[in-house]
Parts: structure tokens; sequence; C-alpha cells
């Protein structure tokens, strides 16, 4: 072991250096690797070290040596770059104050004494931009919606930072992929088989083979058939018929007129097409195309170099601790040796407008910010509002600096005094663990708002003077998210600007990576903090305790064992985790030591998933407990992934810093898959053109997508891009000439083909809510502009190319509208269709394609061959077919002339109707009338509009206009064959399936909630509190028996039949007076 030890602590550095600017640009030659004709320099060099006393060393070494001709330049890392190789790329050791212990770089046992490296010291050269690399700038902006050129200032600011830490995820990413199989993503699911579908899997499907205009030709094949084996089919067919053609390994399929293929060792029955053409009746053709057809996903962008993966951590604190060290040895403090309480000296504010010149009392509020919780607040004394106020006052804090976890903010409000104010003396408030800690809803007299990140996104702590730039406050009680983001207003000349100071230091203060000693500490009963007898996680029912004395037996010993016994008892707990984490006292680093400990050992597939996603939610900012819940979305297929997509890029607001584990994950699985990819472009794009407090985080996190996509996403994404801008201009232009909802007249068609016909539209483009679908030609004849008061506009384009006769690909576009609240109700509507589908219970609903593509703006998509309730009613006698009960079935009975045909119809709209009114009443969605109610040709009941969510009704005149927990009409029992209250069978099967779905939802009631919760940092108007959950666990009966949740049902299905002529009633309403 002696011997072993200067090998740990002594490191060998032979640096060859590179003279200043010769032929060579830096990191744009083709030669990556390390040349040996470079004069050299040996340093050796303590392991604890920094990146920046390296450099000093090797100045030392050159200047001695005559190396260079301006060797002092090697200690600015703007002039000089430290380089090694690893894994045939060069890796650039990018902070200066990163321990060089901790660098990932490959070491040498070449010296007995110590470990050596080798690295190159490499000057930077400015490289002048060519053509393509502008124009490659110029699309990546314009994709992502926002110039990250402008925000960039510093190398070391957390922007350049994470574009240059996500370049190492994104090659390492890159070398991995398979390009083919990438850019052939398929479209399969992992769902059971429905009943409807079994009865296909004892027979043989179709399949028409179209091959490069040359030949087509139909055979049969078995569903368990895989696309490798309808390759050697195709290729039988074609020995037989004497044609050549490319091996099966050099083929791919497609379906013919959409952008979808099948690829992959999967069954077809798996394929999401096939089910489709099953359960409609579709023909299934594919086309066959070479490979080398394929237009490859090649990537252009030219990248940055690469940083070291551990840039922005430190060592562990052993290493960078004080205690029996030199003043000559100290280059850097650990957070954990700072004993001193926390403070800051509030300095002044000053505005450069007054917008209101009244009398004023405000003090400033400071508060230590954790998640979504305000840990401890202090107030400064109160002054009068003015132009410029100055403080220059200490506000102290009861929390030591080496307890501040990483993420903590300083929040700062600028407050306006009311008459409830007590005395302008400083008022100290600190919030008790054991009650709810204060939440982000700001108060009503805030008047300005700012956050700063006291340990930065390189674990360094904020120290000295900072002037932030505040932002207004709005008071809109629904946006909860905006005080968890730290940035700062850009508006700098117009906007509130506060100046604090903070405590400085010699050295640079930073937080370890790690705990000295990864073992529990004796304190292990702090897991199990209990503070009343209420506690839901009472010691006798929580996480296990652990019993063993650390003085016993070896650190490692005791680790083994509690290890053991904590994964014996872990899955029993891991629905409780939440709730005991919640509990933690985070500003206590032992407490917050054994937490890890207990995290760090816990195996994530033992989290069920809504346990994982709550543990995303604001209430959790910890790394390793977010780390934790990341490893577990880590086992997601596609097709589970899409399913939480919209609410994972929602908790990318909660991370701290923009580098998380969560926005690596998502940006590894776009980059694996073109149809996680997709949707992740549309997901983050809309966010960062719809606001500022996140704008900078999700701008880089698209971009580091961006740069790995692919030039045909690239391309792709260009086109709807242009696309949504070009039909976003015609809408405002059409609301613009006609402002009023009724005001539509006979040239408004003819307008809106001008309008169209004059546009920027591209001749093709993918639709941005299925990628798998290309719009073509617009078809100027068919659109036109809906009555309604946003002028929505209806959209028809010509279809690709298919051998089949296609219906043009229609899209409805709005402005005006956020369709943010109609995604969340669509992807809840598939995920409780795949929880019924799990039990083999299909209820034949339509989550039709709703995508918002930026602020108050979207599409959605067209469902063919239905039609309204409305309309069906106003054929039957204009408003007053609102009472008609037979119109709906006459309506039926008319599209399917056959008596067998017509029973299908009738038995799909009550499967259809019950799994409406299960979702629609779990959901809480009201404003339901006659024109947001639609059934297609084949009887399927659908819902649309989603605007009133989890109870919120809407009102006329004072009054509720909704008495009912969901639609259940006269003319719908009268399809049902209920007349009069008699009994019939469809209608009993309505119940039953109604019962059957609703019981079936119950258990899965904690997946709704986390997943409406995490939707509540979207800023959704009707989703703005946690409150707002209370709906939902209300309407599933949480706490009651199957038997008593049955009861319940039942009693609203009788309500509804009671109250029926209301809704009837509303619906005449609506007809006639048009009330929307």
């Amino acid at each position: 072991m002696a011997t072993s030890r200067p090998s740990e602590n002594l490191l060998k550095f032979i640096c060859e250096l590179q003279p200043e600017p010769g032929a060579v640009q830096m990191f744009k030659g083709d030669d990556q690797s390390l040349s040996v004709d470079y004069e050299s320099v040996s340093v050796v060099i303590p392991a604890q070290c920094s990146v920046h006393q390296l450099r000093l060393r090797i100045c030392a070494q050159a200047q001695e040596q005559n190396c260079l001709t301006d060797p002092f330049a090697i200690l600015d890392p703007k002039k000089y770059a430290l380089l090694y190789a690893r894994e045939d790329d060069l890796y650039e050791a990018y902070d200066d104050c990163q321990v060089l212990r901790t660098l990932d770089i490959p070491w040498s046992k070449e010296d007995s004494y110590c470990l050596s490296a080798y690295i190159l010291v490499k000057p930077m050269v400015v490289v002048v931009d060519t053509e393509e690399m502008k124009r490659q700038q110029q699309s990546l902006t314009y994709l992502v919606g926002h110039d990250l050129e402008e925000d960039a200032t510093d190398r070391l600011d957390e922007l350049t930072f994470t574009r240059r830490k996500l370049a190492s995820l994104r090659r390492q990413e890159l070398r991995n992929r398979d390009d083919v199989q990438y850019t052939t993503d398929p479209w399969v699911t992992s769902a059971p088989i429905t009943d409807e579908l079994q009865e296909w899997l004892d027979r043989r499907l179709p399949v028409t083979f179209h091959y490069m205009s040359k030949i087509s030709f139909s055979v049969e094949v078995d569903l368990n058939a895989t696309p490798e084996v309808l390759l050697q089919v195709f290729g039988k067919v074609m020995e037989d018929q004497g044609l050549e053609c490319e091996t099966s390994k050099d083929l791919v399929l497609k379906v013919t007129g959409r952008e979808e293929y099948f690829t992959g060792n999967h069954t077809l029955i798996n394929f999401l097409w096939v089910r489709r053409c099953l359960t409609t009746n579709q023909e299934l053709h594919l086309s066959v195309l070479p490979v080398s057809h394929v237009v490859p996903e090649t990537v252009q962008f030219v990248e940055w170099p690469l940083v070291d993966g551990f840039s922005g951590k430190f060592s562990s604190h052993n290493d960078l601790t004080l205690q029996e060290k030199d003043l000559d040895d100290i280059f850097m403090i650990s957070l954990w040796d700072c004993n001193r309480k926390f403070r800051v000296k509030l300095l002044g504010f000053d505005i450069p407008e007054m917008s209101n010149k009244c009398q004023q009392m405000v003090y400033v509020e400071a508060s230590l910010l954790y998640g979504n919780k305000s840990v401890f607040s202090v107030s400064s004394s109160t002054k009068l509002l003015a132009d410029e106020v100055l403080w220059n006052e200490w506000l102290d804090f009861d929390v030591l600096l080496s307890d501040l976890p990483r993420g903590v903010k300083l929040s700062l409000t600028i407050n306006a005094k009311d008459s409830d104010t007590t005395s302008a003396a400083k008022e100290q408030k600190q919030s008790s663990t054991n009650k709810a800690s204060e939440s982000l809803k700001i108060k009503g007299n805030v008047l300005f708002f700012v956050s700063l990140l006291l340990i930065d996104h390189r674990s360094v702590l904020s120290q000295g003077p900072f002037t932030l730039h505040m932002w207004p406050y709005i008071c809109k009680e629904h946006d909860q998210a905006d005080r968890l983001s730290s940035a700062t207003n850009p508006d700098k000349a117009n906007s509130m600007a506060i100046s604090i100071l903070l405590d400085r230091y010699r050295f640079p203060v930073v937080l370890p990576n790690a705990f000295s000693d990864k073992t529990p500490s004796s304190n292990a009963s702090l897991f199990l903090q209990s503070s009343s007898n209420t506690d839901p996680l009472s010691p006798d029912e929580s996480i296990p305790q652990f019993t063993d004395s650390p003085t016993l037996r070896s650190p490692t010993s005791v680790a083994s064992c509690r290890k053991m016994s904590f994964k014996m008892g872990s899955v029993q707990y891991s629905s409780s985790l939440p709730q005991f984490l919640r509990k933690v006292e985070w500003m206590n680093r032992k407490a917050v030591e054994d937490v890890h400990w207990l995290l760090e050992n816990w195996d994530p597939l033992e989290l069920d998933m809504p346990v994982a996603l709550e543990l995303l939610s604001m209430d959790f900012v910890d790394e390793v407990v977010r780390k934790l819940a990341v490893k577990r979305l880590e086992a997601l297929s596609n097709d589970d992934l899409l399913k939480y997509l919209l609410q994972l890029v929602q908790t990318l607001k909660v991370e701290p810093f923009h580098d998380s584990f969560l926005a690596r994950y998502l940006i590894q699985r776009a980059l694996r898959s073109k149809r996680i990819g997709h949707f992740f472009f549309w997901f983050v794009r809309s966010e960062v053109v719809s606001g500022q407090y996140f704008q900078e985080r999700m701008a880089v996190i698209l971009e580091a997508y961006l740069l790995g996509c692919g030039a045909a996403m690239i391309n792709s994404f260009i086109q709807q891009v242009q696309a949504v801008e070009a039909l976003q201009e015609v809408a405002v232009r059409i609301k613009n000439l006609y402002p009023d909802k009724t005001n539509l007249d006979s040239t408004t068609p003819l307008k809106l083909q001008e309008l169209l016909r004059n546009s920027n539209l591209p001749n093709e483009f993918v639709l941005p809510f299925d990628p798998r679908v290309k719009a073509g030609k617009i078809l100027l004849e068919n659109c036109k502009v809906m009555a309604s008061k946003k002028k929505p506009l209806w959209l028809e384009f010509s279809p690709m190319p298919s051998p089949t006769s296609s219906s043009p690909v229609g899209i409805i576009f709005k402005e005006g509208d956020d369709l943010r609240q109609d995604m969340l109700v669509i992807q809840t509507l598939v995920i409780m269709d795949s929880i019924w589908q799990e039990k083999s219970l299909d209820l034949n609903l339509i989550p039709y394609g709703c995508i918002a593509t930026g602020h108050n703006i979207g599409m959605i998509e067209i469902v063919r061959n239905a039609v309204t309730l409305a309309a069906i009613q106003k054929s039957f006698g204009g408003s007053a077919g609102a009472f008609k009960n037979n119109a709906l079935f006459e309506w039926l009975k008319s599209k399917c002339p056959l008596q067998e045909i017509h029973y299908k119809t009738v038995e799909r709209f009550v499967k259809s109707c019950a799994g409406y009114c299960v979702a629609m009443y779990v959901l809480g969605i009201g404003d339901r009338h006659n024109d947001n109610i639609m059934i297609t040709d084949q009887g399927n009941l659908f819902h649309i509009d989603f605007g009133h969510i989890l109870g919120n009704r809407k009102q006329f005149l004072g009054m509720k206009r909704e008495r009912v927990p969901f639609v259940l009409t006269p003319d719908f029992l009268y399809v049902m064959g209920r007349v009069k209250s008699h009994n019939s069978l469809y209608f009993q099967r309505f119940v039953d399936t109604c019962i059957q779905a609703y019981l079936l939802l119950r258990p899965h009631s904690q997946l709704l909630v986390t997943l409406f919760s995490l939707m509540l940092l979207t800023g959704i108007p009707e989703l703005s509190t946690s409150e707002d959950m209370r709906y939902l666990k209300e309407v599933l009966q949480q706490e009651q028996t199957d038997g008593e949740a049955k009861e319940h049902f039942l009693q609203q299905i009788s309500e509804c039949q009671k109250q029926g002529w209301t809704v009837q009633t509303n619906w005449w309403i609506h007809m006639v007076a048009g009330i929307r």
C-alpha cells in the first residue's frame, strides 16, 4: 500500500507545445492526432491541483526551456487549449478550476512513482466562418427560434459551458448510431392485441408490393412474419419472375404514400400501420426501396471541440479540505469547510423609468429557494419607491454556507408595503421542516422578482457584487414556473436592476463532488424524521432503519450489511419514496448524505412509473433524486416514452441548470429515434418561442439535438416551420379582416384563397402532429374560414402518391388559442386507451392529432368522414332537431344500409360512447355542446375542443350551463334501444363497459394525477395549483372500494339519464343563439 500512495497523489504530464499560429487552424483540420514533432516539457504535479496550476507549471517549464516566444500566453485559456486524446477524439481540459485527479484522461503507469498522460498545448486560432458555415448557423438559429450566439458572453458562462459539454454527449451518440436503422425508424407498439384483432391471428394478411415502378404483386403472409421474412418472400417472387433486384439486406420496406418504414425484428401485427389497416379494412401496400434510395441522415454541422465529461464537478472533500494544508497548497476551498452563515448585502436598486409616481413604500424580500419551496426569508427595511433607492443593509440568514445544496437559489422580490405590514424592521421568517414550506406562489404585493443560483453550473459558490435585472410581476396565479428560473430580464435598458453583494473569499469556494465517506453516517435515523404522529412515514412503517453501529465493524462491512438489508425491503417502500423525500431537511448536509447513500443503492426498476415521474416534479430538485428517476425512464420503449414526453419536456424547467441528467436523456432518446426526435423538436421549440424565463435553456437543448439529428430531418423541420409561419401570417390577416364572429360573407373563401396563393407555403411538408403524413400542394378550393371567434382555418392538401385512393390531408390551423390543454387531454386519452387495451378492452377512441407550434398557435387533425351532432340535428329539423331523439339513430342507419353493418356500427357507437363518457367524467371536461361532439360514418363517437377541464364548467348569465357529470342524452339512449326507460341489451352493455373502463382506471389514478401535476409548469389557466388535482382524486374515488366506486358511477349514469333534457335544452340554445 505504501508504494501505491505516490501514484495516487502525483501526476506526470508530458506536454507537447504547438507553436503559435502557423498553417493549422484550431479544431478545423482533418488531423486530430497528437503530433510528435513539437517541443515537449514534462510536469509533475499533485493530483489535487487544478488545471490552472498545471498551466502555471507548463508556463514555467516553457519559459525555462525557451520553447515558445510568449510562454505566458499559456495561462490564458482563450489563447491556448490543453488537449488530450481519448477514443480517437481530442478532449479539452476546459475549466481551469477542475481538479486534475478528475480528468477523464487515459492514464499510463509507465512511471513507477506516478501516473502519466500526454497532452497537447495548442494555440487557439480564430477561424473565419465560411459561407457554408454561416448558412448552417442561420438554419440552426431559424429552427431553434432564438439566436444563441447573441446570448453567449464568456467561455465559462452556463450557455457556452453547456453547449460544449453536450457536444461530447452528441458525439458519443452519433458514433454508436446505425444510420440506416435511424433513418428507417419503425412505428411499432407493444400493446396487447385487442379482441377485435384476435381473429386475424389465424388468417393471412394480403400485402401488395411495389418495386421501383417496375412491378407490383400481392401475396398473403402470416401476421407473425417479420420485415425480413417479407423481403425474402419478395426476393423469391422476383427470382421466379426472372427479375433482378438487390439482396434483402440492401432493401427496405416503406408504407406506400407514407413516411413510415417496416424494419427491425418486429412481427407485422406490432406495426401501428398494420393494426390500423386491419381495424379500418384498408389494404396494406408496401414499397420496396433500395437502401441507397433512402435519404441519408448525415450530420453536416461543424462540431465544437469536446470537453472533459467531468467539467463542472470537483473532487472529494478530502482533496479540497483546508485541514493540514499550508497556504501555498490551497487553491480552492471546499464549501463544507465554510462554517459561517450565509448573508447578502442589499446595496439598492434603480429603474430607468417610473410608471407610477405615487408615494409608495417598498421593501426587498430575500429568500432561499430550493425547488418550489422557500426555505428561509429575510425582509429589508422599507423605503420610498423612487428611480433609485439605496439600502447598504446586510440581510442575515440562519443557514450555514456548508449546508447549501446544489440548486439552491437566492430569490429577490421588491414588494409594495400594504396597510397590514408591520414595522419596517427586518423580519426573519424560517419555514419549519415540520410544516409545508412556503410555496412559490407570489403574493399580491410583489412588484418585481429575480433569482440567482448561489452555486453555479460549475459547482462554484457565487461571490462578490451582482447586478440583476428583474422581471416585472404580472399577477397570473397559474405561472408557477416563473420563479423556478434563474434567468434575468434581457431588456436591461428598461428593467429594474437590483444590486447586491455576497461575501468574498481569497480563493474559489467549490462544492465537492462526493462526501468524504460513501457509507451513511451513524445518525442514520435522519432518514426517518417524523415531526408528528400523523407523519405518513412513521418509523414502524417507513423505509427500513439502519440499526448497525458503525463502531462495531469496518465501514465497508457496515455499508454492505445495510445495503443488503435495504435491498430486501426497498420494493415494499418504493411507493412511499416521494412522501419520505418531502420530509428530508435538504439544508442539512448530514441528512442529505444519508439520503444520497440510500438513493444510490436503490434499484431504479423497483420504482413504479408514477413514482419516477413524481420525483421529477417541482417538489424534488436534488440531483441524485432526479438521477434515480431518469434511470427508471431508461427502460421505456419509444411507444411508452411518447406517452410522457409532453410532461418530461416541461420538467426541464425544474432542473437548476441547463445541463442535467433529464436533458441528456431526452437528447439521447431523440437522437436514437426520429419518431421521438420529431415530437421532441416541436415540444421544445414551442417553449422557446413562447416565453423568456426558460428560453435560453430550451434553446440550448434544442440546438444540441438539431446538431445531430441529420440533414434530412433538418430539411424537414425547415419546411414545417416555414409552413407554420406562412399559415400564421394568413390566419392573422384573416382575423384582422373579419374581427367579429358572425361577419363572414361569400367573399371570405375567395379572400382566403388569395392569401394562401400568395403565401410562402412550401410545396410539401411533414405534418407537425404526425410525421408519417406528408402534405403536398394546397387545395385552395377546399379551404375555408370556420365561423368561430378565433377564425380557425380549414385547410386541405393533396396527399402523397399512393396506389389506393387517398383522401386529402386535412388540418385546422388555429391562431389565438393555447392548444397545450387540448394536447394534455388527448395525451391522457391515449394513456387511458393503453390502460384499457392492456386488458383487451378496445373502446374505439379517436385521439386525433393536435400540437402547439408556438405561442397560441397550432394545428389540429381533421378526422375524415365525421360530422358534428349539431350538423345531424340541423338536418332533421333545424334547431328543433336537438329534441328529436331519433335523429342520430336515423342518420347512422342511413350510413349503413345493410343490417349486419348497422349492428357493427351500433356496437362501435356503444363502446366509443362508454369510453368517452368515462374519460370526459374523469377529466372533468366542460362545455360539451353539440358542436364539439362528433361521430363518424362507422359509428365512432368522439369529443373535440377541450377548453374546460377538471370540473371547470362554462357559465351563462351567471349560471352553470351544464348540470350533468357527462353527456348521455336521450338520442344516445335511443341508438342503444333504451326508449322510455325500457332496458335493452345494448344499454346494458354500455353500462357494463362504463363500469369496467372506470374500474380499470382506478389503479392508475396516481399516474393520471402525476401527469396533470407536472403540467402545472405550463401556465395553463385551469391547471394552476395542486388543488386542481383534488378533482381527479375525487372522481376516481381513491379512498373507496371497487364496490363503492361501481355504485358511484352507476349513480352518475342515472343522473345523466334524469337530466338528459337539460343537455338537449342547452344544445337547442347553442344552435339558436350560437353560444360558444
